[in-house]
């Protein structure tokens, strides 16, 4: 189905279908749906309470919903049984409204999942109207990252809808370093996050790391507005860093957590609905295939499903809240799996054969995924671009080589329908199209050496003086 184009999500009468104990038929509008009321007991809120209440009408073979449009319980039911449809203007509205009368859980996710540039002043009206606060916040939060690019749009939104938006905070370009654990006293005035002044095009500095965290081959990432830092190392002898650390952006705090059960260095940490995933990386030179699960709210880890294979250092992307890694194959080959948390499995998505020298990075926008690969051997300062659509399974070669006078650029976040990549000498914003990433903005570079990590943090728009972090043995740093 194309996006935008409202396609086919099935027949609406499916009245010819046998009845059993185990199914409904439920009328909305002219059309008759024979559901299995497992389905619906499963993922909608109106259906199992309808169920568990006792009354007659959880004894009768037909249910007649009315006030609800078909096409809207349509698209919930397609959600229901494991789809990911695109939606027309008028599909989303009637999705939002079946979404919320009968508080269909995965059907407002996968809404807010599929928020974007051309639907999000929609999702947030409609989302405003039916009373679905978590989509509404959702589509808000989209509309200020790029309220730059649609200011004038937005005065199409009813006036309080324009002063939510306008109250939240957007997402800023942070950056850190490759960094070591110090001591305590030869702080290195260095070892900061750093985050990208975008009005005055520079990077200023967000917080000191905290004395005994390690950006060096760690694992970091990003959940609920808050950084985490898992692992890395010490000295050339590869030390695993035993100690966690979290950075709360709005509190402006750090705080130390519980550290996996395996020590591991060089992995990959993904964050997502409440949990952190380590996979992979390395113990004692030695890549592996354990993967653990971090339960935030509990403070405790746990092992779950193995990668597929032993991997360090992959690559990742979450699109549309699935999460994807390439496991890099030297000198050509890059495999894409989907990890799926509801049933902790792993499946090979996609191959990808192309010449490369080392390494790549991969990042997502809407349904696509962009894996940015160095050009091969004598050609290795290129970075090249390929996107892989995970609704068609197509891939496509970007054009252009994506490389500036100043250097390569091998790393990136998006934000809205943007992409910044980073360098020492240059901070480059490119605009995402159909045909490619187009320079849009030219920033300052991060002024440090080494590797980067970057990713997206929501700082409050009142910022004291940035805070020495804390040692963690009862102290605080001096001012």
């Amino acid at each position: 189905m194309e996006k935008g184009s409202g396609g086919d999500l099935g027949s609406g009468n499916e009245s010819e279908r046998p009845d059993t104990a185990a199914s409904l038929r439920v009328r909305v509008e002219d059309s008759v749906f024979t559901v299995d009321r497992a389905l619906l007991t499963c993922g909608c809120d109106y259906f199992r309470a309808l169920f568990r209440s006792g009354m007659r009408e959880c004894q009768q073979a037909e249910v007649h919903l009315r006030g609800l449009r078909a096409q809207g319980f349509l698209v919930a039911l397609a959600v229901l049984r494991g789809e990911r449809p695109a939606l027309s203007a008028d599909q989303i509205v009637d999705a939002v409204e079946c979404a919320a009368f009968l508080q269909v859980e995965p059907l407002a996710r996968h809404l807010a999942d599929i928020v974007d540039s051309d639907n999000c002043l929609l999702m947030c009206h409609s989302a405003a109207v039916f009373g679905l606060l978590d989509l509404y916040h959702s589509a808000a939060l989209f509309i200020r990252d790029m309220y730059a690019d649609l200011q004038e749009a937005t005065e199409s939104l009813p006036w309080e809808l324009r002063q939510y938006v306008q109250s939240l905070t957007p997402s800023c370009f942070v950056a850190a370093g490759t960094h070591s654990p110090s001591m305590e006293i030869l702080q290195d005035s260095f070892r900061t996050l750093c985050y990208l002044d975008e009005g005055e095009k520079d990077w200023k500095r967000l917080t000191d790391l905290p004395t005994e965290a390690s950006t060096s081959m760690a694992g970091l990432t990003v959940l609920a507005n808050k950084l985490y830092i898992v692992g890395g190392v010490r000295g050339v002898s590869k030390q695993v860093v035993e100690s966690s650390f979290c950075y709360d952006a709005t509190a402006d705090e750090w705080t130390t957590f519980a550290s996996p059960c395996q020590p591991r260095y060089n992995f990959t940490l993904v964050g997502h609905a409440g949990r952190l995933y380590a996979i992979g990386g390395e113990f004692e030179k030695s890549a592996m295939s354990s993967m653990e699960s971090y339960d935030v709210e509990a403070d405790a880890w746990s092992f779950v499903s193995h990668a597929p294979r032993a991997v360090a250092g992959a690559a990742y992307a979450k699109a549309m809240s699935r999460i994807f890694l390439c496991f890099w194959k030297p000198m050509d080959t890059t495999d894409i799996y989907e990890y799926v948390p509801g049933r902790d499995e792993w499946s090979l998505v996609t191959t990808l054969i192309r010449p490369h020298s080392y390494g790549h990075c991969m990042v997502a926008h809407r349904d696509n995924l962009y894996v940015m690969r160095n050009g091969p051997y004598a050609d290795f300062l290129r970075c090249l671009l390929d996107c892989y659509n995970i609704t068609t399974g197509q891939w496509t070669a970007m054009a252009g080589h994506y490389i500036n006078s100043k250097g390569a650029l091998f790393t990136a976040v998006v934000r809205g329908d943007s992409a910044f990549t980073v360098n020492r000498m240059l901070t480059l914003e490119y605009a995402i199209g159909a045909g490619g990433w187009n320079p849009r903005r030219e920033m300052k570079g991060f002024p440090r050496s080494g590797s980067v990590w970057t990713f997206l943090l929501r700082l409050p728009k009142t910022r004291h003086k940035p805070r020495q972090a804390p040692d963690f043995d009862g102290r605080e740093d001096p001012p």
